[in-house]
Parts: C-alpha cells; structure tokens; sequence
C-alpha cells in the first residue's frame, strides 16, 4: 500500500509529545514492518492541532484531492497529530474516504468497524478536550502567579532584575531592584518633574555615558517609555495586551495587583509625571492637513550616521536642517553639519535648473523614455498572451465542472467552492488584461521637436519656481533619489543617468552652508 507520512508538533510550549524526528523514525518503521511505500512526508512545526490552517497539513489534503491520489492512507503517530478539533477531524477524515484515502493512527489501532468508529471517536473527543482543558488550566495558572505579585515572564522593566523564591516546594519569580539600573530609572522620573523634556533628559544620560539597556545610546522614545510604565510603583499588570478577554478565565482584564515588587517611585511621582507628559503631548494632527515646511525632507540624510536631515527652527527667523539623531541624542552622538535652510534648498533648486532641466536633458530623458516604453510594450505583449492563455484555461476547466453538474455527476453544492474560487481567478485575469491593454496603447512619447522641449523646460522650471511645496518636493523626488550630507561634502544621487555626461551622482563641497556654532 502507499501512504503518506504526517508529522507534527504544536506550537504551545505544554505540548510533550514527541518531537518531528521522533515521530517520523516510529512512522518509517511501522511502513517498514508492514511492507507500505512512502510517498510523501508532510510536516508542520510549531502548529497547534486546533486549527487546520498548516502548510503542511493543506498540501497533504490537497494532494489527496487530486484526480490520481498517489497514497492511499496517511500515517500519524496519534489522531492528536491530525487534528485536535473533533469537528475538523471529521470533516476531513470524510473528505478523505471519498477519494479512497483512510488515517491510520500507529498507536491508536482501530478496526474499520462501527465499533471500532466509535473508539476512533471517543479519542478524537478526548484529544479535544485535554487540548482546550490544557489551555485553561495554563490561563488560570497564570493568572494565580500574577495575583499574588509573581512575575510571569518575560524582560523585567529596567531597573529590575528577576529573583527566585520559594513558594512551598515551587521555586518562583519575583522583581527586585536593580542596584546598577534602579538609580537611573529614579534619575529619570526626577528630572521629568524638574521640567526637563524627553529630549534633554536622553542627552543628560548620553552626556554622562550612560547606556540604555541594549547598550545603545537613550532617545526620547526609550525615555518615554520608562516614564508611562506603572511597573515603577511597584504595581503588576497582567493581561494589558490580552486579545481575547474571554481566555482570561473567572477575571477581569488587566488584573491589578499592588505592592508585588518594591517601588522605585511613589503614586503621587508618577500621576505627576503622567500628567506633565499628557500636557507636553502635541496635539494629533492627521499627515494630510499638516505638510513641513522644510523642502528636502525625506530626501537629504546624513553622511556620517545615515539618519534622516530633519528640520529645526530656532524661533521664528532662522531654520536649519540637522540630522535627527544628533537633534534626539545630542551632538555627541553625530558630529554632522547644521545646514541653514533656505541656503541649502536654494543650492539644490538652482542646481536642478541649471543641471538637470536643460534642453539637452530633456531630449535625451525623451529618448530614454521612449525606449523605455517600447521594451515594456514588448514584455506587456507576451504578458497579454499568457494572461490570454491563462483566461482561456479558467474558460475550459469552469465547462467541465458545468458540465459535470448537468450530467449528474457531482452535486452543484459540491462544486460551488471550486466554481466561486475558479470564477475569482479568472476575473483577476481579466482585470490584469485590461491593464495590460491599457499599456499597450501609449506607445511611445514624440517629443523631438527643440521649441517644444524649450517650452516644456521653462514650465518645468516655472513648476520649481512657484508650485507649492508639496509639488516641489515631489518634483525633486522624481530626478533625485536621495541627498548624503556629512562634515565636508554634499553627495545628490539622481534617479537616473544625468546627461550629458550620464552621471548618477555628483559631489559638492558644503563649507558655505555648514552652520557652527
């Protein structure tokens, strides 16, 4: 007989059966001592039995769908392999025997008998049961841990270090401080309520040397969020992220639990900084009704540490671009220029216009573009007739199953699923030719004639001059990729070949520019 091979292991941490190897040598010598063919071995790592959502799963079953099944049975170390739910199991063990594939269990022999149906079922009910009961038990456990101010896992909060302790005969987690880390937390909560924001206070730390907890330098975020963790006073919060309430079983969502570990700020501290933090908050302002003021954002970065050159003003005359992370961590961290604003975006403009939107440009981008389109006409054709190929394909095997529900054959119900999904494929197909189409028609661009390319530069250079800065930034972004700044020079990289000379990148010095002090 040939079979298949079926294999897995659950993704929850409680499962102990054997592992993928395991069960693959009991399978192989079972097919040995009977004298079965394999086929194929299917495996699904880290997949729970309660969904039938698995790769390996899912190919299986498709393969046995298949006009030829190329097994007969599929070998499983135990039931509890195929699938945990009793509704799945049924469903698919039923969509197996019709195409005259059977699951054998290797340590759950069961005759093909009623009653040997029945004893397959009352372990497949079992299997259920201990799998849905396990995950309860697990939920309730943890939830007893955090009520009684036990830590249930995971990176302790900096300034806190991970201690065990015993529990009767059960060793178990606690959180203590950290005497490195803890006064560094304290630090941060009172430079807050001295006035310092987020910003100042990472650059205080980073100014002192002192780390953060990957061992990188501090940020506003890193600070932040120290700040808003109620962990600090000493406080357990269990269940903050839960999705699904209802798994947190006989409870509420989040359990509070006061007092679990020894706090490293009091209540009031920490309401205080809650609150200062709250009023400092910008007002939230959707991307659309709010554009930067500054041209080259998102186009020119750093040199030095690769960041993005981001905009700072200092009041209301004077505006400068500095890289954001010597503006988030001090200048300690990136020694990068400070660029005065409208000096470096008046180089890039004039650069633009005297560089780039020139009549010569314009008719070698012309030229480039028309040769272009005509390769990507030639792809769009030979796609156009594979899609072709593919929609008449769809065409021929939607008649079959047509013509198989008018003959009797299958059931109309039966074949729905694959009718719909077949009728899907085919409409992306069309929408796909109707793209390509669509393509196919804008052949080429003829644009030779020298006052024509005359007009169109001086309207692009109009555009440069007096669109907004929105349709600026846009049209710098089509000729420039990005702008790399560092504590000599200025690198522009273009989008595309610069002709005359068909460059894709050019450097200027930035001395005029930099700003010191």
């Amino acid at each position: 007989m040939k079979v298949a091979l079926y294999a897995r292991v659950s993704s929850d941490r409680q499962d102990i059966d054997l592992s993928i190897t395991a069960q693959l040598k009991a399978l192989r010598e079972y097919t040995s001592r009977n004298g079965y063919t394999v086929v194929k071995e299917y495996v699904d790592e880290a997949e729970s039995g309660r969904s039938i959502d698995r790769p390996g799963f899912q190919s299986m079953i498709a393969t046995a769908r298949q006009k030829l099944t190329p097994f007969e049975a599929i070998l499983v170390w135990k039931l509890s392999r195929f699938a945990r739910n009793r509704e799945d199991s049924i469903i698919y063990k039923s969509l197996l025997r019709k195409h005259g594939v059977q699951v054998i269990s290797i340590n759950e022999p069961v005759e093909d008998t009623p009653s040997g149906k029945l004893l397959e079922g009352i372990i497949e009910v079992i299997d259920e049961f201990y799998s849905a009961n396990l995950s309860q038990d697990v939920i309730r456990g943890l939830r007893e841990n955090a009520s009684r101010g036990f830590y249930n896992g995971g990176r302790p909060p900096y300034g806190y270090v991970r201690v065990k302790v015993k529990d009767g005969a059960t060793s178990r987690t606690k959180l203590e401080p950290d005497p490195k880390t803890a006064p560094i937390t304290q630090r941060i909560f009172r430079e807050c309520l001295a006035g310092k924001g987020l910003k100042a206070i990472a650059r205080s730390l980073n100014a002192d040397g002192i780390s953060s907890r990957t061992g990188r330098k501090w940020g506003a975020t890193s600070v932040e969020k120290i700040l808003h963790n109620e962990a600090y006073t000493g406080t357990m919060v269990w269940g903050k992220r839960t999705k699904n309430p209802s798994q947190i079983i006989n409870g509420t969502v989040p359990l509070r639990t006061e007092g679990a570990w020894p706090a490293l700020v009091d209540g009031t501290a920490f309401t205080q900084v809650r609150a200062r933090l709250a009023a400092r908050a910008p007002q939230v302002i959707h991307p659309r009704e709010v554009d930067s003021p500054y041209l080259l954002s998102g186009i020119m970065r750093c040199g030095v540490c690769g960041a993005a050159m981001v905009g700072q003003g200092s009041g209301h005359r004077y505006h400068y671009y500095m890289c954001s992370n010597a503006r988030r961590k001090g200048r300690e961290v990136c020694p990068s220029p400070i660029l005065p604003k409208d000096k470096v975006e008046g180089f890039i403009i004039d650069r633009i216009k005297s560089y780039v939107l020139t009549e010569e440009n314009l008719e070698e981008l012309v030229r480039l573009t028309n040769e272009e389109l005509c390769q990507s006409c030639s792809e769009n054709r030979e796609r156009l007739e594979l899609i072709q190929a593919q929609i008449e394909e769809m065409d021929n095997r939607l008649s079959k199953l047509y013509d198989a529900i008018e003959t009797g054959e299958f059931k109309g119900g039966e074949l729905a699923p694959r009718i719909k999904a077949l009728s899907q494929k085919k409409e992306e197909l069309l929408q796909a030719k109707a793209h390509a189409e669509e393509i196919l028609r804008y052949a080429s661009v003829d644009m030779a004639d020298p006052k024509v390319v005359q007009d169109y530069a001086d309207d692009l250079r109009s555009l440069l001059a007096k669109s907004s800065i929105t349709e600026q930034r846009s049209f710098l972004k089509s000729f420039i990729e990005r702008i790399e700044v560092d504590e000599s020079k200025a690198k522009v990289y273009y989008t595309i070949p610069m002709p005359p000379y068909s460059v894709s990148e050019e450097t200027v010095g930035v001395l005029p520019f930099v700003h010191h002090g």
